[in-house]
């Protein structure tokens, strides 16, 4: 009998033992298949993201655009002569009436003093006949010389006083000719390449002329707009000024603010284009005469429409869509209508609500439901 109750609580002892051991080693099984599965798990995507916002949004039309000058001025000799002296430098900024050249004056003024000379002579030549007038119709009073007389005095006077305004005619003109020995700037402008050197003769009939000036402060941009836009760009000039960006064809950025000034008569049948000119006051000198830019006239203006950063917007086999972000910290789809894309925002016009965020950056490692490290978006740089 002792020896039996002995051996209950050993195995007793025994089979608590046991279970410890059990417990112990499920426990250990267990940890270890969690951290297997957390493992399997794949980390959060890191991405970037944005919240939609509500804003007022310009609409623009755009089309490419020639820089042109204001106005441009090919200065040339209008006498025939030596190009004695070039007073302007190449690039120089030129004011109107500013002096350029210097034609041989020698003969225009040798020109002019022989046409002076023949008017004081005729002058003198009037002023006698007309004595020799009155002198003879006193007379002719008195019947002490005949009316013929009086009548031939009467016609040398007409003639001299014709010949005395002919020659005062030549003289105006021979002063015109010397003048234009003195060549002076016709507009406000920048010079270009000095096309002839100073000791050459030079012709009114030359077809190069000396240099030529174009202004560029303002300058003009002739742009094209495909003949769809007509309407509108007809409409909202009617209404009053419309504000009109000069862009860089390199990097997109604003070259010039200005206005559009008028839109040509007639669309171009071969292109179906219409041609519009606007006017840029160039203070920065950004535009050049010969350049190419892209030509933004704004036309209207969205009011409060829900935008996001364009590069959220994909496109799948149902159309755009962009990821926003959930609550448990994945993504999911949501379709959305895409109005105007531009200047790197889209407008959502619906699917979307002001407030929710979207992924901008990284979506290409995304699928519903995945989990995400979100960072603002631009955050990076």
């Amino acid at each position: 009998m002792p020896e039996h109750k002995t051996g209950r609580p050993l195995a007793l002892a025994l089979l608590v033992a046991l279970v410890l051991l059990g417990g112990a080693g499920y426990g250990a099984w267990r940890l270890e298949h969690e951290s297997h599965a957390e493992a399997r798990q794949p980390p959060p995507v890191p991405v970037e993201v944005a919240s939609a916002t509500r804003r007022g949004v310009p609409v623009y039309l755009t089309g490419i655009g020639t820089v042109e000058p204001f106005n441009t001025v090919t200065v040339s000799s209008r006498v025939d002569g030596e190009l004695q002296q070039v007073l302007f430098r190449e690039g120089q900024d030129i004011a109107k009436g500013a002096p350029l050249a210097v034609i041989d004056p020698r003969t225009f003024q040798a020109a002019l003093d022989e046409a002076k000379a023949k008017l004081l002579q005729d002058q003198a030549a009037l002023a006698n006949a007309e004595l020799i007038l009155k002198r003879d119709a006193q007379l002719g009073k008195d019947d002490f010389t005949s009316r013929q007389t009086v009548d031939n005095d009467q016609s040398t006077v007409d003639q001299l006083q014709a010949q005395v305004a002919q020659d005062q005619a030549a003289v105006a003109t021979a002063e015109t000719q010397l003048s234009y020995t003195r060549i002076a700037a016709p507009i406000d402008g920048r010079a270009g390449l000095r096309l002839i050197d100073q000791g050459n003769i030079v012709h009114a009939s030359d077809p190069t002329g000396l240099v030529v000036l174009n202004q560029i402060h303002p300058i003009a941009v002739i742009s094209t707009l495909p003949q769809r836009d007509v309407p509108t760009i007809r409409t909202v000039l009617a209404a009053g000024e419309v504000e009109a960006h000069a862009m860089s064809r390199d990097d997109g950025s604003v070259l010039d603010v200005g206005t559009v000034a008028l839109i040509d008569n007639q669309i171009d049948p071969q292109s179906g284009t219409l041609r519009v000119k606007s006017i840029f006051p160039n203070d920065a000198d950004r535009l050049w005469p010969g350049q190419f830019v892209d030509v933004k006239i704004r036309v209207a203006t969205l009011p409060a429409v829900v935008t996001v950063p364009s590069d959220a917007v994909q496109r799948g086999p149902d159309g755009p869509y962009v990821f926003i972000v959930a609550t448990n910290g994945a993504v999911d789809t949501r379709p959305v209508k895409v109005g105007q894309i531009a200047d790197g925002i889209a407008v959502i016009e619906s699917g979307l609500d002001a407030g929710q965020e979207v992924v901008v950056r990284g979506q290409y490692r995304l699928a519903p439901g995945t989990r995400i490290a979100p960072s603002p978006f631009g955050a990076g740089g």
